[in-house]
Formats: structure tokens, sequence, C-alpha cells
């Protein structure tokens, strides 16, 4: 069983690293649907996170992150990077966590740069959180004491599941430009 799992992530950490060449629009305007709608909820739950979308000079929506783990576990994720209101990159998340976890959950996540410094680097592709960077959940007044930590601000909003965890890892992202 463990070597399944481990055989798992393995190809979900595959995955997340390969490249693709161009977009599929339809896959695109699916995906812009869909982070809409993420937004649309989250600021339904805690409106003061217009905030984060007004003072950001890019953000990222990652509509649904499919979480799993027995031990080892893993993450992924696709959504888009806006900048000034326009999609400008997809970005595949990749998270691989070792520890004491059980379980499955789904979630969006939000990621907020507050400077160029920060979009810049993220950009660059093979972008990474360790283990140190923290995600605020959202729910009524969460963005109240959140700020920005290394130019970059995170939320998560739970869609889903049930996940026992108390493990250590990170995510990878790759940004993949329209250009």
């Amino acid at each position: 069983m463990k070597n399944l799992i481990t055989m798992m992530c393995a190809s979900l950490l595959f995955l997340g690293t390969s490249a693709t060449a161009g977009w599929d629009p339809d896959e695109i305007k699916e995906m812009d649907e869909k982070a809409r709608e993420a937004k649309a909820e989250m600021l339904e739950k805690d409106p003061d996170m217009q905030r984060f979308f007004d003072a950001a000079i890019a953000y990222v929506i990652i509509p649904t992150v499919g979480k799993g783990g027995i031990g080892i576990g893993g993450a992924r994720g696709k959504g888009l990077l806006y900048e000034k209101g326009a999609i400008t990159a997809e970005v595949t998340l990749t998270q691989l966590t070792i520890g004491f976890q059980w379980g499955g959950q789904a979630y969006s996540e939000f990621i907020f740069f507050k400077d160029d410094v920060a979009l810049a680097d993220f950009k660059r592709g093979n972008y990474e959180l360790g283990a140190q960077a923290s995600a605020v959940a959202v729910k009524t007044g969460a963005s109240a004491d959140a700020s920005y930590s290394g130019g970059v601000a995170i939320f998560t909003q739970a869609k889903g599941g049930l996940m026992y965890e108390a493990s250590v890892g990170g995510q990878k992202f790759k940004v993949k430009s329209a250009e």
C-alpha cells in the first residue's frame, strides 16, 4: 500500500513539473469561469477580502486543489494568474507532504502579490512556498488581521472533505505564460 501511495505521489509530482506547449482556449475559459465563482464565494464569506484584490498588483486563483494522503500526501490544482484583471498565465500547483496525515479534501487557493519583485519571482516559474509559508483560511473577518509576507499573501477556502494532518511539505508552482 505504501509503495502504491509513493508511486502516486511521484506521478503527481512528475505531472506537476511537465510542461506542454500552448494554451487550450476552451480550458482557459472554463478555468476563468471557475476562478470567478471561487472569488465570488470567497467575497461572500468575507467581503473585506476585496481589499486584497484591489491592492494587489496581481493575483492567482486556483479554484480547486485536490489533496489527499496516508502518511505521504500530495495535492494538485490548476488556476490562472491575473494582472490588472487580465489572464496572463496558467498556474499549476503541486504539493508533496510527509508526516501524519489521513484523508482527502478539496479547497480553493488565492495568492496575492504586493509588488513587482514578488510577482517577477513567481513568474520565473518553478516557484516554491516552503513549509514555513502559511495560508489564512477564508472565513468571516479572516482578512482583518491578514498581511503580506515577503510580498505574498495566501488564502485558502475549504470546499469539502476531511483531512487530519500534522505534516511537512511545500508547494511548487509552474507558471505557463500566455506569450
